[in-house]
């Protein structure tokens, strides 16, 4: 669809399937979001497409548990708030481009509560 709609010259992917490690899967949002703000230093305007931003916070709760250490709250990672504001800190406007962002965000059981996605909003 990309190719026939004539916008594949100017996208850039980055994948972290749920089938890859944990470590793999962490890291993609950052790769992805430094894409971005590389375009944006060009003097670019970035439309980043985050789906979904929960699949980054259960790979930090998996890596954190590889690293034994000890869960928080509803079993995240304990650094999960430090975590999740690095990385909605950095999409950011300069004066010669800008980042914005649309990020599907899960909500477990429907609950606006769950740490997960009281940190992402």
């Amino acid at each position: 669809e990309m190719t026939d709609s004539n916008v594949i010259d100017k996208v850039s992917l980055a994948y972290g399937q749920m089938n890859e490690p944990p470590g793999n899967r962490l890291r993609v949002a950052l790769t992805g979001l430094t894409m971005a703000e590389k375009f944006r230093d060009e003097g670019r305007d970035v439309l980043l497409f985050v789906d979904n931003i929960y699949r980054y916070t259960l790979a930090g709760t998996e890596v954190s548990a590889l690293l034994g250490r000890m869960p928080s709250a509803v079993g995240y990672q304990p650094t999960l708030a430090e975590e999740m504001g690095v990385l909605q800190e950095r999409i950011t406007s300069t004066k010669t481009g800008s980042i914005t962002s649309v990020q599907a965000v899960y909500v477990p059981a429907d609950d606006l509560t769950d740490p997960s996605p009281a940190t992402t909003f």
